[in-house]
This record gives structure tokens, sequence and C-alpha cells, in this order.
């Protein structure tokens, strides 16, 4: 039998830089889903997501400078001159560093080194069927480490609705929700934030995961409040390499605490043993643990 390959901006145009996709006869079926290049606002989500309401600074330079940016005194430098995170996933403390971009009030132009994310995809990237672990992503161009790569963008939904999805779901169904809960200091969690690109997200949704991988996630503040998942290259990446994060976030590989965890929902997952039913892992690490983790979540201190 003939294989056809027809290669398609999975996009639409959405994106500035095509997100090709290699079907094939031989492959799964592809998901259907809504692109969308940003986070949306889902069901129990208080704030909107595409709302500006971060202040902007008053710098009318092309690009800031520390010494006169009100947002990179306040804030600090995240990126150097060629737009590379500086600071690669968790600190000494074990937290990620907050990141907080100019914003749609600042004055700078579009050409600001601290215009990143914002700046949406800029890799050739290409969605394929691997060999045992349903869709990937690769990158058709060698990455140097600390490159922005894509965003994680889907709904962003309340707790309650994170609970009521995962409790929904059964043990063949993937599930996408991050949850990203952030921490005054070393205190108690100050913010959680939950983004489910199953129904609308970007290409993120694709990405598998890896107990060693070649991407971190980061949180980052652009025009709202409500953090963005940016993944950066977390090292220097080949062209044609598939592309992997850290489904724990990178702060426990083993067994992760449960996104939904509150007794009545423990009470609930004993009763459904489909729900528990832990899928294995197929990265191919050297430190693989064999089990793919029950969540998905990354916690970043503020």
């Amino acid at each position: 039998m003939s294989v056809v390959d027809t290669r398609v901006d999975l996009s639409n145009g959405l994106e500035t830089v095509p997100v090709l996709i290699e079907r094939s006869s031989a492959v799964m079926t592809f998901p259907e889903f809504q692109y969308s290049t940003d986070n949306i606002q889902g069901p129990g989500c208080t704030a909107d997501p595409t709302e500006v309401t971060l202040p902007g600074c008053s710098c009318r330079s092309r690009s800031c400078c520390t010494e006169n940016c009100s947002c990179l005194r306040t804030r600090g430098r995240a990126y150097d001159c060629a737009g590379a995170l500086l600071t690669l996933g968790p600190t000494d403390s074990g937290y990620c560093s907050p990141v907080f971009e100019c914003n749609a009030l600042c004055a700078c132009s579009d050409a600001c080194s601290n215009r990143v994310v914002q700046a949406g995809l800029r890799l050739r990237l290409e969605v394929y069927g691997t060999e045992n672990k349903g869709w990937g992503v690769r990158t058709l161009e060698a990455t140097p480490r600390g490159t922005f790569v894509c965003e994680y963008a889907g709904e962003v939904i309340g707790l309650e609705e994170a609970r009521r999805r995962q409790l929904a779901q059964s043990s063949e169904e993937n599930n996408y929700i991050i949850a990203v809960r952030e921490h005054a200091g070393t205190g108690a969690v100050a913010a959680e934030t939950f983004v489910d690109p199953a129904a609308v997200g970007n290409v993120g949704r694709f990405l598998n995961h890896s107990c060693q991988p070649n991407l971190v996630m980061q949180p980052v503040r652009v025009h709202s409040l409500v953090p963005r998942l940016a993944l950066f290259a977390g090292r220097n990446i080949d062209a044609q390499e598939e592309l992997t994060f850290d489904y724990t976030g990178g702060y426990s590989n083993h067994l992760p605490v449960e996104l939904l965890s509150t007794q009545r929902d423990a009470d609930i997952r004993a009763s459904r043993t489909d729900g528990l039913r832990r899928k294995e892992c197929h990265c191919g690490a050297n430190k693989c643990v064999q089990f793919l983790p029950l969540d998905l979540s990354i916690i970043n201190r503020e």
C-alpha cells in the first residue's frame, strides 16, 4: 500500500510561521480541536487572559535598558540581547523566577528585547506521528539554548472545572491540563492557573513528555496577570529532533501531588480505578521513571 504524505499549516495562517503537519495513511487519526495562538477564557476563569492589566513603561527607545526602564528595574531582565532566556529552570530555591515582558501599554517598540513570547512563533515546527507515543513535535531547524520555542496555550479554566474535566476522563484519554501554582516567597500557594488545550489550543498540545526533556517551561506575564506558559530550549537542539518537556515541571518526576487533591476527590478516584491507571512512559531516556505523571503541573515562584 502506498503512503501519501501531505503537509499543511496546522494553524491555518494564525501563526507567523506555518506549523506543518506530516500526514500519512500509516499514522493515527488527527484530533479535532480549535487552533488558538493565545490563551482564552474558559469556564470558571475570573480573569480574561486577553485583557491588558499590567502597567507599562515610558521608554521611548527602540529597546529598553535597565537604567531607564521601569519594567526592567522593577522585575529584572529576563532575556539577553538576542532574546534568549537568561535563567533556565528552577533556581537554587527549587522554584522558577517570575518573568514579566513589556506590554501593550509600554512606549517601547515591538523590537524591544523584552518582548519575546508576545512576538509569537518564530521557529519552523512540524507535528508528526511518532513510533509509539502518538503525535509529537519536532523542530526543523537547529535551536540554540534559551530560545523561545512555543507556548502551551489553551483554555484558562477554574479549579472546579479542572476537577470536573479530569474526573470525567477515561484511562484512554489524554490529560492536557497543566496547573501553574505560584508561591509568595517560600510560603503557601498564592495563585493557581489551570490551562487545558484539549479543545482549544496551539502546537504545544502535541508536545510529548520526557524524563530528560530538551524544553523548559516558564510562566511569562505579558499584558495580563494570567501567565502564559512559554517553552524554551533547555539545551542546544538539533534540526529534526523531537521537542519534549517534563510534564511534572521538573520538580518531582516520581508521583506528583494530585492536581485535584481533596478528600472527596480521593474517594471518587478510589472508586474509579480506570481513572488512576497510569500510562507507560516511552520517552526512552536513560533515567526514565517508566510511567507518565497522573497530572501535568509546574510551579513558579513570585
